[in-house]
């Protein structure tokens, strides 16, 4: 039995041998093996393991003979991943008698970006075979019309990742054609679509393909793996994309941008189910918040409470009013009361608010500010999550959930009434964190690790290049 240790340089050694086969070797590797390399390959970069190393040398290298000996064994190995994870695959239901072929494609996880996935993964890995991929360091930000020795570098990347159309090899001058390659790469990257590049787009240029491939490939399995488990309708919202969308019947029935919490305020990753609506919601300031946000805005202006229309009560449940002095002087020290915004149109809470049971006091609501929605980065709440198509949830809800339809109606013109809607049944919504995918267009989405949870992986030797003399041959 080997160690761990060992085990792991086992994988990695294999690995190393697998990205340095010829492009050449792989292309002429039997045409029904095909489907089978590409399911491998991509569990093995989500879960590497020496087992599912020791199958792809096989696949992409081994004779005839061996390959006929292990055809079954690597198709159970690549059923049994799925199983696992309990994804259903079409395999389970093939005939024993079915070809290779018939067998192979059933093998692919009924999901709709799965080959988008798997195509992209096998140019990426491509681009490990054979590419170089040194650092970009031009050493300060680059502007269209810049003109920088690293230009050439950078626009040779953007056209092997396919942001680019076209490559020119003398180019040092930062033109227009290249600020619209940088565009279209900052914008599948989650960034500010400027055309400047500086250190979050050097990141994203500076990430190897194996490191896309591996980022991609995670994050597939674990999106396979958590949708096949859900029942509809629910709301999922990815907080690094910043997005939600509402799932109905297998068809997204709404997309929308959404807020999530600042870095030091983070949204969880969570489940809950949404069983009551807000019209017209007030907002108990978290003491956090409060201690924190509000109060050094009292101390600098004793007006704020008055002008954001904020009452404030003591913990007995009675009002207290001071002057604007005695708020500034209040605020210095212990605050021992208790402070709540009503409805209106400054209320941080907006309009709506979709209240679900949970111990960290996270809700879904509207907001007051929507300019902070054309924004690319949307880490900007103290937590919970605004959403910026709100009238068309809370519509939905109405449809299709609100019992006290009449009241509902009845509110739409009342902007200071604040009402709690019982529903017919409750709404699961999820909280996760995805960090890449393939999208509708067939385009490679990569999303920055707002809140550092990927671990720091170690040192992979899959990742690096073997020197010509110690290729195998």
């Amino acid at each position: 039995m080997l160690s761990q240790a060992a085990r792991s340089i086992y994988i990695n050694i294999v690995g190393v041998i697998l990205l340095c086969i010829s492009p050449s070797i792989l292309a002429s590797a039997p045409h029904h093996y095909d489907n089978l390399i590409q399911h491998l390959q991509l569990q093995y970069l989500a879960e590497p393991t020496a087992q599912r190393a020791h199958y792809l040398a096989i696949l992409q290298s081994g004779s005839d003979a061996e390959q006929l000996e292990y055809i079954d064994n690597i198709q159970q190995s690549v059923a049994a991943f799925w199983h696992q994870k309990q994804v259903p695959l079409a395999y389970d239901t093939v005939d024993d008698s079915a070809s290779v072929i018939a067998k192979n494609i059933a093998l692919e996880p009924a999901v709709e970006d799965y080959l988008g996935v798997v195509n992209y993964l096998r140019k990426l890995m491509w681009l490990t075979q054979t590419q170089e991929w040194p650092t970009i360091e031009p050493g300060g930000l680059l502007r269209p019309g810049d003109g920088h020795s690293s230009i050439k570098q950078i626009s040779h990347r953007l056209w092997l990742l396919g942001d680019a159309n076209e490559y020119h090899a003398d180019e040092v001058l930062y033109l227009p054609a290249l600020a619209q390659s940088v565009k279209r790469f900052q914008s599948r990257h989650g960034l500010t679509s400027d055309a400047v590049i500086g250190p979050k787009t050097l990141f994203w240029l500076n990430q190897t393909p194996q490191q896309r491939a591996t980022l991609l490939a995670k994050s597939f399995v674990d999106k396979t793996t958590y949708l096949s488990q859900l029942p509809q309708p629910y709301l999922l919202i990815n907080i690094p994309a910043f997005h939600m969308v509402l799932v109905e019947n297998n068809q997204v029935v709404l997309a929308s941008k959404v807020i999530v919490g600042k870095p030091y305020r983070q949204t969880p990753v969570m489940t809950g189910q949404i069983s009551n609506i807000i019209i017209n919601p007030t907002w108990t300031v978290p003491r956090q918040l409060l201690r924190q946000d509000i109060l050094p805005q009292i101390q600098s202006n004793g007006h704020y409470f008055k002008d954001r229309h904020f009452d404030v009560f003591d913990f007995d449940g009675n009002r207290v009013d001071k002057t604007p002095q005695q708020w500034q002087q209040a605020a210095v020290g212990r605050f021992p009361y208790r402070v709540v915004q009503r409805p209106g149109g400054d209320n941080a809470l907006g309009r709506y608010k979709f209240h679900f049971n949970n111990d960290q006091s996270i809700y879904l609501h509207d907001t007051p500010t929507k300019s902070l929605f054309s924004r690319a980065d949307r880490d900007l709440s103290s937590g919970c999550v605004r959403i910026e198509k709100v009238q068309q949830l809370a519509d939905w809800f109405a449809n299709h959930l609100v019992i006290d339809k009449r009241t509902w109606n009845r509110l739409q013109t009342n902007y200071t009434q604040t009402q709690w809607f019982a529903l017919s049944s409750t709404l699961p919504v999820h909280m996760v964190y995805w960090r890449a995918w393939v999208d509708d267009e067939h385009v490679a989405q990569y999303r920055d690790d707002i809140y550092q949870l990927a671990p720091v992986p170690p040192v992979n030797l899959l990742s690096q290049k073997l020197q010509p003399q110690a290729r195998v041959q």
